[in-house]
């Protein structure tokens, strides 16, 4: 199905052309969505017009508003299972309850994907699939599940680069860290690729720590004497068997060696992937690749603050609503207790 295919079919819902698009845009990536973005995304004036789309959505039954914390913001989550099937993904995730703490990481990506429209954005799941298949000789049955079917979509530019987007809105790094060895083989496989990370503004002055964090994970290959001592090391911790005063000696030399999260990280997918799970932190691909260029990384700052955005309640709560015979739309979700949301507030 082409981009103009799903524009059109929403458009038969009684929808301009652009609202359509940008519905589109929205139900491929995160589901959700506040006003601003809608005007930006139109290049129209935030006032009458945009309120009244939006009202129309919530009347209709095409989208659910939750109130936020902080202030009389709202955000708003389109739901209606017709709309999803007309651009053929009936069963996204993006129309099912969202809790909220996800709600900013999906905000932002959709300011992500806004901002640029130089890039094609391939956000379905067959869209990645055949353009991999198109692009590089990696098997289409190895691609990385969690990332073809996981919400970051993928852009391309005028030639056909790929630009991987992975949002950061938490300290913690080992969402960053499964992301990047899940690519490892499939970056390998490209000609050319840019890593994209994007962080809120009040994440500006971490730029260079993340930035660190995927050289640390993928420009980084491990010497043939390092690899078998982790090898060794991580099939000792399956087995969890003691052995001789030499053998565990040795094991806690090299546990101290391999104790930091990128070890961690790649421990839980050895369990799994095994040998081949190895693979990405040997090979100098990746890093040959950075240093001509062909692999870039490179970080996007973005200019909006979401921390007033963080919604009342989960978006759980559902409705019967009168819009089809048998259809569910969610009704505003509901206030928390008092000091859960005092709780939320404080942060």
């Amino acid at each position: 199905m082409t981009p103009e295919d799903r524009v059109r079919a929403v458009s038969d819902f009684g929808f301009t052309e652009r609202q359509a698009r940008f519905m589109v845009t929205v139900m491929l990536n995160g589901g959700v969505c506040v006003p601003r973005q809608y005007a930006r995304s139109v290049g129209t004036a935030y006032g009458q017009n945009v309120n009244a789309f939006f009202d129309k959505l919530v009347k209709k039954g095409f989208a659910v508003r939750c109130s936020c914390v902080h202030n009389r913001a709202g955000v708003y989550q389109l739901r209606y299972q017709p709309l999803y099937s007309a651009i053929g993904e009936p069963n996204s995730p993006n129309r099912k309850p969202i809790a909220a703490g996800s709600v900013m990481e999906r905000l932002m990506l959709l300011d992500a994907v806004i901002s640029h429209h130089d890039l094609v954005w391939l956000s379905a799941a067959s869209d990645k699939v055949a353009f991999f298949a198109a692009a590089s000789s990696y098997p289409a049955e190895q691609l990385p599940r969690k990332s073809v079917f996981a919400p970051f979509p993928i852009g391309l530019n005028a030639s056909g680069r790929p630009v991987f987007i992975f949002v950061v809105n938490t300290w913690n790094s080992d969402d960053l860290r499964a992301f990047l060895q899940r690519h490892g083989d499939l970056l390998a496989a490209l000609p050319d690729w840019t890593i994209r990370l994007v962080l809120p503004t009040h994440f500006k002055g971490a730029k260079s720590r993340f930035e660190g964090i995927v050289r640390d994970e993928l420009a980084s290959p491990m010497s043939q004497r390092s690899l078998e001592e982790l090898r060794w090391y991580f099939e000792q911790r399956r087995r969890r068997t003691p052995g001789k005063k030499e053998e565990a000696d040795r094991f806690r030399r090299v546990a101290r060696a391999f104790a930091g999260t990128r070890w961690r990280l790649l421990y839980w997918r050895w369990q799994t992937d095994r040998d081949s799970a190895l693979d990405v932190a040997t090979s100098p691909a990746i890093r040959d690749a950075l240093a001509r260029g062909d692999g870039v990384i490179e970080t996007e700052v973005l200019p909006h603050s979401y921390r007033h955005l963080s919604p009342l309640a989960s978006l759980v709560r559902a409705r019967v609503k009168g819009v089809e015979k048998g259809e569910r739309a969610l009704g505003d979700s509901q206030p928390l207790p008092a000091e859960r949301a005092a709780s939320i507030a404080a942060h």
